[in-house]
């Protein structure tokens, strides 16, 4: 009964929701985009090119650890309990995470599962992994270091005891800082407690060398306050790191002091800071002075720092994170570029002690205003080893809002995220604001590629999953409002095949011609042409169009230029893009824009928070029509605009709501383009738009009618065949055929919905019980019919029918979605719903489901072609004046036991060694030249171990003394030539010959 009454007053004769059914509304979850939670960790592994991100423990979202490779191949790892990630490693085919509450977690990249789980017994302070290792190594709060077998999945025997506190037994109580291997030798293990470093050699199982830092009263140390250098003092530890070639140790404390030492004999060669140098030395001056006389500024703690080198492993430098006073304007990560390291053999103290004191160059990489830098993760170009510092070619920083931000290095320059990282990577970089969602056609996307300079790609592994074929045609296109002004523009999907995966951005900022207040309130983009606009806070609206940028490569001065009411910024196109969304025209407003639609017809709509309506014709671009609300109660000749009571007359209107349709007026034979504009106040003025003779188009006001609350949602629909009526190009080309469309329109409000036939028709009404809707759209499930769906208050995803708006289904959604940010959703007409799970993710749902969780990944992770390359190893000269090198194999056996077999990987490494060995000699009887391979394994590496030293002085005897002799007696002749001379001399003359 509801049915026919409903649909009588509406003038629908059909029931347009007839074939739906309660059983066909299930939730599905198919897609999350984002990062659920704040980031605390991150890790890279160039070996694979995969990125892992650690998330914290917070109210939005547990801790969990995204692995993001080229495209948008991503898995999520959740931690067996609900923590925090503090710190993950790569290790070869293995992830490692220590979580807040010291529980170990490892992972396997090929199955994207976890594997084993291990407690220490202690809290884990630190933790050091090696590509080559199949271990993991832990620092305790209580100064000791165990060991964890990877591979075996259970604790190694080693046990390091507490060095500190045997060296210095009257020591506070010492816990693990850091820990780090020697870049060339696994056999020396560098310890940073929280009072001093060492190293500790498994050579012969005990500390070699110990560092504390000590300031003498007079010296200013790092200390902000210069009343703090009258005591000695004993500045704790926070970072101890090798050289990239071990032949320094570098110590960070919590004073902002950086100190070089000796490994060889201890010596402390430098202590400085970031501004100055010799801190150690009494008399000296720190440089940290407030903003007025007399008075200190405090300094950022030291966040982390690393030793990074180029090609060469001598030609080093130190990024640094934090150190730098808080009063200081510029933001960022300081660079000190070292340069060459001197000859540690022939080079005076004095020299080497100047090449620290004196870098190459410094330079800041900058970072966004006031965004301080709290970690960062180096992206090296191949090499694992180094403390994956060797040669990187960006920086991915941390900052404190939890935010990340991308920098070449070491120049410093921001690199652009779009189609470099991860889409899900992007929600914090920076923090989206505000999104919306656009029905592209499919024909339309793929031609949409953006052409925009970028450096070479960052993430290159892993594998997409093959998904189901595109269930539709359109594809839902996202558009992400960053906090910096920038729109970037993706496909979503519909948990389908993704053909165009490719990222579209456009910079407000530069559009409008400043870096600062430039705040997106609304967007919207047409469907079927890909125009774009764009509207702030404080009024601007600009409008993009697709095409080529006649001035590629060129930054061009603007040039102020008014027509038509706007102001044309076709100069202010990005130069780096070739092709793309670039800025066509601005108008600029009264106030907050507070509603945006952009037409497939060519027509732009914008609303304002001072009631003022703008319409642009983009054939000119040409304003067609301003006014106010206010000037529309006059005109109202069908309804009240304006309610009698005076408290409503007193409050404020602006648009909320704008959407185009094609339709026939109440008492009118013929169809028209038509203006829908609703109103917070919950009024619906109709505007028709008429072509004139001049080839353009005339805005005409032609009635009202009146709600209860703020509209939500304007959907005109064919009251015959119940498809939308929305003004398409095929509608607007069918006016000039005489084509006629009966229509009505869904108007949803917070309180209620109504259908009614525009201007000011009475139409059926219901009003929602209880609730408030937040969000809505009509929604339709294959040919079974239309429905119109929203979002309550309460939590809730409604479905109700057409005409006779009776519920079908409910389903609770509050577990998924952030009910506090209902109204900020999007519903899409095939029965999606993309809303925010929490600060900066989003997931995709889907009503015509079946109730499941799809958004486990089946992405593929790891390469298992890609082998981790041989470690560094030792100098000829290192090798002769007695270091004694321990390599991976020998690892195995100090760390592991000598009964421990052989693990899995180094199995199946050997396995492909001897398979492409055969090979090789299978090419080389065929007569072809075989090349050595790039990637070698670690069987072939512990071999080549073997046979390192023999071949190394074999060549050193030769070039020398000419001599030929085989390599069986080689260690013969050594000894009788060492026996015969003084090492002086030996020294002194190999030196000679090696360009020492």
């Amino acid at each position: 009964m509801a049915h026919l009454l409903r649909g009588k007053q509406a003038g629908i004769h059909r029931d347009f929701s007839g074939g739906l059914d309660p059983q066909l509304f299930a939730i599905d979850e198919v897609a999350c985009y984002g990062i659920n939670s704040q980031i605390s960790a991150l890790s890279y592994d160039p070996v694979q090119s995969l990125l892992a991100i650690g998330t914290s423990d917070t109210q939005f979202g547990g801790g969990q650890i995204y692995v993001f490779g080229q495209s948008r191949v991503s898995v999520v790892l959740p931690l067996p309990r609900k923590s925090s990630v503090k710190s993950i490693h790569f290790v070869a085919d293995k992830l490692v995470c220590v979580d807040s509450k010291h529980e170990i977690s490892v992972f396997s990249l090929e199955t994207s599962r976890i594997i084993s789980t291990y407690t220490p017994p202690g809290s884990v302070t630190a933790l050091l992994t090696d590509p080559t290792l199949d271990f993991a190594l832990f620092g305790l709060q209580n100064g000791e270091i165990v060991a964890y077998d990877l591979d075996r999945q259970h604790p190694a025997p080693l046990r390091i005891p507490n060095l500190w506190r045997q060296q210095y037994p009257n020591s506070r109580l010492t816990s693990v800082v850091t820990l780090a291997f020697h870049p060339r030798d696994l056999g020396s293990l560098l310890i940073g407690y929280n009072a001093g470093a060492a190293i500790y050699s498994f050579k012969i199982d005990k500390a070699t060398k110990f560092f504390q830092y000590e300031l003498p009263p007079g010296a200013p140390g790092g200390d902000s306050d210069p009343t703090a250098s009258s005591i000695r003092r004993y500045p704790r530890l926070t970072q101890a790191i090798w050289h990239p070639t071990g032949t320094f140790v570098l110590t960070g404390h919590e004073d902002s002091s950086l100190v070089v030492w000796d490994p060889k004999d201890g010596r402390k060669l430098l202590a400085r800071t970031i501004q100055d140098t010799n801190v150690d030395e009494p008399g000296g001056a720190a440089a940290s002075r407030g903003a007025t006389p007399g008075t200190f500024a405090l300094k950022c703690p030291l966040f982390r720092i690393a030793w990074c080198s180029k090609e060469n492993p001598d030609d080093t430098g130190l990024l640094i994170a934090g150190g730098t006073p808080t009063t200081s304007i510029e933001k960022g990560l300081t660079f000190i570029d070292l340069g060459q390291t001197p000859n540690y053999t022939t080079s005076s103290w004095q020299v080497i002690s100047q090449h620290f004191e004196r870098p190459k160059r410094q330079h800041t990489l900058r970072t966004p205003p006031n965004a301080e830098v709290v970690d960062f993760c180096l992206i090296p170009r191949r090499s694992p080893h180094y403390a994956g510092s060797h040669d990187p070619i960006a920086v991915i920083g941390l900052l404190a809002s939890g935010e990340l931000v991308t920098l070449s290095f070491p120049s410093g320059h921001a690199i652009n995220p779009n189609n470099q990282l991860h889409v899900s990577m992007s929600y914090v970089h920076p923090f989206v604001n505000r999104i919306d969602l656009a029905i592209v056609e499919r024909t339309r996307w793929l031609g949409m590629v953006e052409n925009r300079s970028k450096g070479p790609p960052i993430l290159k592994g892993g594998a997409e999953a093959k998904r189901s074929l595109m269930r539709y045609a359109n594809r839902n296109i996202l558009q992400a409002a960053h906090a910096d002004g920038t729109v970037r523009m993706w496909d979503v999907g519909h948990g389908d095949e993704i053909e165009n995966q490719t990222m579209i951005q456009v910079d407000m900022a530069r559009a409008v011609g400043r870096a600062d207040n430039v705040d997106i309130s609304k967007m919207s983009m047409a469907g079927a042409t890909g125009e774009l606009v764009v509207g702030l806070r404080t009024g601007e609206v600009v409008i993009f169009r697709w095409g080529h940028n006649k001035d590629y490569g060129k930054e061009i001065r603007h040039v102020e230029a008014k027509a038509f009411g706007l102001e044309t910024i076709k100069d202010r196109a990005e130069p780096n893009v070739k092709e793309g969304l670039l800025p066509l025209a601005m108008f600029e407003g009264q106030g907050q824009v507070t509603a945006l639609k952009m037409s497939d017809v060519g027509f732009a709509a914008a609303g304002f928070q001072q009631g003022a309506l703008v319409v642009v014709d983009l054939r000119g671009p040409a304003v067609i029509y301003q006014a106010g609300l206010n000037e529309l109660a006059s005109q109202n000749k069908r309804g009240s605009f304006r309610r009698s009571n005076s408290q409503t007359q007193e409050k404020a209107e602006w648009p909320t709501c704008i959407e185009f349709g094609v339709m026939s007026l109440e008492a009118e034979d013929y169809s028209s383009i038509l203006l829908f504009v609703g109103t917070n106040l919950g009024r619906l003025a109709t505007f028709k738009l008429l072509p004139e003779s001049h080839g353009g188009y005339s805005v005409k006001f032609v009635g009202s009618s009146a709600s209860e609350d703020r509209i939500v949602t304007i959907a005109p629909i064919d009251a015959e065949l119940g498809d939308p009526a929305e003004a398409t190009q095929s509608a607007v080309a069918g006016l000039r055929e005489g084509c006629k469309i009966n229509g009505v329109v869904l108007v949803v409000a917070t309180s209620g919905v109504r259908i009614f036939g525009p201007p000011a028709a009475k139409g059926a009404h219901k009003t929602f019980d209880e609730v408030f809707c937040d969000s809505a759209a009509v929604v339709r499930y294959q040919a079974a019919g239309y429905a119109l769906l929203g979002l309550f208050g309460d939590g809730t995803a409604k479905t109700f029918s057409i005409p006779a708006l009776k519920q079908i289904a409910s389903a609770n959604v509050s577990h998924i979605l952030d009910v506090r940010r209902f109204a900020e959703a999007v519903v899409t007409p095939t029965g999606d719903i993309i809303g925010w799970t929490g600060p900066s993710e989003i997931a995709l749902l889907n009503v015509w489901g079946t109730g499941s969780d799809l958004t486990r990944s089946l992405d593929k992770l790891l390469n298992v072609d890609a082998l981790v390359p041989p470690r560094p190893t030792i100098s000829n000269v290192q090798w002769m004046t007695g270091t004694l090198y321990v390599t991976p194999a020998d690892m195995d056996a100090l760390i592991g036991g000598s009964n421990r077999p052989p693990s899995k990987r180094m199995v199946e490494q050997r396995r492909a060694e001897e398979e492409q060995q055969r090979a090789m000699k299978r090419s080389a009887t065929a007569g072809s030249s075989s090349a050595e391979t790039q990637d070698e394994g670690y069987w072939a590496y512990m071999q080549r171990q073997m046979q390192e030293r023999t071949q190394s002085l074999n060549i050193m005897g030769d070039s020398t003394d000419k001599v030929e002799e085989s390599s069986s007696n080689w260690a013969d002749d050594v000894n009788k030539f060492v026996s015969k001379q003084k090492k002086k001399a030996v020294m002194g003359f190999v030196g000679s010959k090696l360009g020492f």
